[in-house]
């Protein structure tokens, strides 16, 4: 009998059966459920529903609901829904429930907070899960978010989920699912200092498609994911979707566990491996020495080519954030770039959540606290004429048409975002290329898509910056 790859047993576990194999059927025990402004009205609408209007949640301390989408915007039905999910969480008294305090049900754009360090809100969901502590390996996270898989980099099986899965597993605790086979993508050699794992992730959509991994986990393996920071690893497993996969996962490491020993709120976990007997539906192998940095073409995140080969294409907007692009190295390695140089194009700026933003403060182009006479790394973005926006999910979802960074018309537009269909950040008619924050930067620099290899000479250093 084959053995069993990370996810087959993490599924094994939560079905408490001894094994399972690609294809079968099971119930298995939610660890974490999570929802936001945009699904968790629809979810509680159906809770109350199916349930009953004063049933209980099946566990308060399992749920986290976390507005991030839609918050900084005139538009009176986000606000609504951020009121929807206020009061299901006084009527449920759950504990674990992150207010944007400043967001009203009056007229007009909520002011955004002024000291990022000290409000309830917290940014972008995939971001805020980890640095909040409910994120832990060995675990089944569900999500009413298709980047739910983000959490996989952790060593834990996560995935999104639509409004009437989530409002059973409210009820139960349980979801039902069919085993993913899995995908192997090994990765030989050590990161460059040209690349992030966004060329990686963009290379191997490319080659497989957007329909290549079709309710398939994703496995990202070998020295080359060992080399990346944890944050450059949650950039692959969160866009795992945009190939089609149920999840994505990495190996638990020191990185992983020390991260998750300073912020978890449960102190035991299980970390689980591949057997060197499993089965995968694909391998892929891959050498970080050849590799090249990468771009997704509109309108497709398979649409790739090397960011040389675009060199001609003429930008209006480069856009930095979202919760692939928007943590704190990918600020660092963007802040590096754009260092005592000005933009030629409007370039926005939006923090994943509210601890990178405060780490923007604080931190200097090394990933260590600056002293008195360095400037930050947001003051570095700042001086090179770049717009700072709160934290949040901003344009990557386009939004409202008072969305900061929004595409509102046939604009040209370089982004470290995940998606890059018609319409994603706001505009039918915009064209959007997805690329890494260096290359983005690189290319805010010039006005035209540029390699990122054109400014580094030399490996950029993060320091502590999302170590722990």
């Amino acid at each position: 009998m084959p053995g069993m790859t990370i996810t087959e047993k993490i599924l094994a576990k939560h079905a408490k059966r001894d094994s399972v194999v690609p294809g079968e059927n099971i119930w298995v025990d939610v660890d974490v459920l999570m929802t936001h402004d945009v699904c968790g009205p629809g979810t509680i609408g159906i809770f109350h529903k199916e349930f009953g209007r004063n049933a209980k949640v099946w566990d308060r301390n399992k749920v986290v609901i976390i507005p991030d989408h839609y918050i900084f915007t005139a538009d009176e039905k986000c606000h609504r829904n951020i009121q929807i999910l206020r009061d299901f969480v006084k009527e449920q008294d759950l504990p674990f429930y992150y207010d944007p305090e400043f967001v009203s049900m009056n007229p007009g754009k909520p002011n955004p907070y002024l000291d990022p360090t000290k409000t309830k809100y917290k940014g972008v969901c995939h971001k805020a899960l980890p640095e909040e502590g409910h994120i832990r390996p060995g675990e089944i996270m569900l999500g009413t978010d298709s980047h739910t898989c983000t959490a996989g980099a952790f060593g834990m099986f996560a995935t999104g989920v639509g409004n009437s899965d989530a409002a059973f597993t409210l009820g139960t605790g349980k979801t039902w699912l069919k085993v993913p086979p899995t995908m192997k993508f090994t990765f030989h050699g050590q990161i460059p200092p040209y690349l992030t794992a966004k060329d990686l992730i963009l290379a191997v959509i490319g080659d497989i498609s957007v329909s290549g991994a079709t309710y398939k986990s994703m496995y990202f393996a070998g020295e080359g994911i060992g080399s990346l920071t944890l944050e450059d690893r949650m950039t692959l497993t969160n866009m795992a979707i945009e190939a089609g996969g149920k999840n994505g996962v990495c190996d638990v490491d020191e990185k992983t566990l020390n991260y998750v020993r300073a912020r978890s709120r449960i102190k035991t976990w299980e970390v689980y491996t591949d057997d060197k007997n499993a089965a995968y539906d694909y391998e892929g192998d891959y050498d970080l020495s050849i590799m090249e940095p990468m771009v997704a073409k509109p309108h497709s995140p398979d649409n790739k080519d090397t960011a040389h080969n675009v060199r001609d294409v003429k930008l209006d907007q480069a856009y930095i954030g979202s919760c692939t692009g928007g943590k704190i190295t990918d600020m660092i390695m963007a802040a590096n770039i754009l260092k005592g140089q000005q933009v030629k194009i409007p370039t926005y700026v939006v923090p994943g959540s509210t601890e990178v933003h405060a780490d923007m403060k604080r931190f200097n182009l090394r990933g260590v606290l600056k002293g008195p006479n360095e400037k930050s790394v947001e003051d570095i973005l700042s001086d090179a004429g770049c717009s700072m926006g709160a934290s949040g999910c901003s344009a990557c979802l386009g939004g409202p048409a008072d969305t900061f960074g929004r595409l509102n018309r046939s604009e040209v537009c370089i982004s470290t975002t995940n998606r890059n269909f018609p319409g994603r950040m706001g505009s039918m008619s915009a064209a959007v290329f997805l690329a890494s924050p260096l290359t983005v930067a690189a290319s805010a620099l010039t006005g035209h898509i540029t390699d990122p290899r054109e400014f580094i000479t030399s490996p950029i250093e993060t320091g502590m910056a999302g170590v722990k």
